[in-house]
């Protein structure tokens, strides 16, 4: 017997959720995954300074590309969910013309760093593979602060990255194709919490 997965709510009522906490709760930012609603926890410091550390990094080894914060994505089967990813590598005009929750179609990477808050760390490490996978984005890279670990998701296969790579701040490691840039974890040592 199949267990069918119903939502609280359908991806229009989430939109118009998610404009009304934009404009009422300064820094509530929702996403709605699997049919499920969660609000990602706002960065810190450390947080901002690792995406710095990401952008500058993809500008000086694939400077046709561009790692766009806080990019909403549909995800999910269908496209039905919606993620707001820390940063989704794509052709620097990828996103022009797109609205709040952008076509993932153009995504080569999406990028998340593990926050203060449980709810968003199992969501990360969780939840989010299942969708982005499912949505058939080549790489998910997860830098996760507590373990002091990055893990690269990427071969998507239905609703499973097919490869996983975890190795320890510090290393050395190169991100696949279709990214193809090689990582020095060394700097994230200086950014854990």
């Amino acid at each position: 017997m199949t267990a069918v997965h119903e939502s609280f709510m359908t991806t229009e009522e989430f939109e118009e959720l998610a404009r009304a906490a934009d404009r009422i709760a300064e820094g509530v930012r929702l996403e709605f995954i699997d049919g499920q609603l969660g609000a990602k926890a706002m960065p810190d410091g450390d947080h901002g300074r690792i995406m710095q550390w990401l952008i500058r990094t993809f500008m000086m080894f694939r400077p046709e590309l561009f790692l766009t914060p806080e990019q909403g994505l549909r995800v999910d089967r269908y496209r039905k969910g919606r993620a707001r990813p820390d940063g989704a590598l794509a052709a620097a005009d990828a996103f022009v013309g797109q609205g709040e929750w952008a076509d993932p179609g153009p995504v080569l990477l999406v990028v998340e760093v593990t926050s203060d808050d449980q709810g968003t760390d199992r969501r990360d490490q969780q939840e989010k593979p299942l969708a982005y996978a499912d949505t058939g984005i080549p790489v998910y890279l997860l830098i996760d602060r507590d373990s002091c670990e990055v893990t690269i998701h990427s071969e998507p296969h239905g609703s499973r990255y097919e490869r996983i790579l975890t190795v320890p701040f510090g290393a050395t490691v190169r991100l696949p194709k279709p990214v193809d840039v090689e990582l020095n974890t060394e700097p994230l040592k200086d950014w854990v919490r």
